[in-house]
């Protein structure tokens, strides 16, 4: 069960996950000893998952955003087919989702011929796959992997 305390704690960390500990228990008016022992907590019931540092894809020439829909061949069972284009760098997530296609895939490459040569060569050379369906990103509005906290 998560509590207020660990709400606001968690929602300091999603703004900034470098906040110290001692920054956290002054906003919050708490010991860092606390903090300390109730981020623990969070991290061992697996509330936080990790930390980590978002790049501007822009910055790194990873321009292109697009979504690739996937169907397969495969029984639903098997997982071989999401298995092997999770082992694909520039594939960012990958969900089996319902409908029509049977995966959804968030990726980011260089250029449209970058892409192109992606779908022919690393997601061309999986066999269960049946078709791809692609859609390019053109203008991001909004992009967070903040949760809304407000409703737990």
């Amino acid at each position: 069960m998560i509590d207020n305390i660990d709400i606001k704690i968690l929602s300091l960390l999603q703004k900034n996950a470098r906040i110290s500990n001692a920054e956290i228990a002054r906003q919050l008016k708490m010991a860092p000893s606390g903090i300390l022992e109730r981020i623990r907590k969070l991290r061992e019931r697996g509330i936080i998952q990790g930390y980590v540092t978002r790049l501007n894809p822009k910055t790194i020439n990873m321009d292109l955003l697009a979504y690739v829909f996937i169907k397969t061949n495969e029984k639903r069972e098997k997982w071989d087919v999401a298995e092997m284009v999770a082992q694909i760098p520039e594939v960012l997530e990958i969900h089996d989702i319902a409908g029509e296609d049977c995966y959804l895939v968030k990726l980011r490459t260089k250029n449209t011929e970058a892409l192109y040569e992606l779908l022919r060569t690393k997601f061309g050379s999986i066999p269960s796959i049946a078709s791809t369906r692609t859609t390019i990103v053109l203008r991001t509005i909004k992009e967070t992997t903040m949760l809304p906290l407000g409703q737990c």
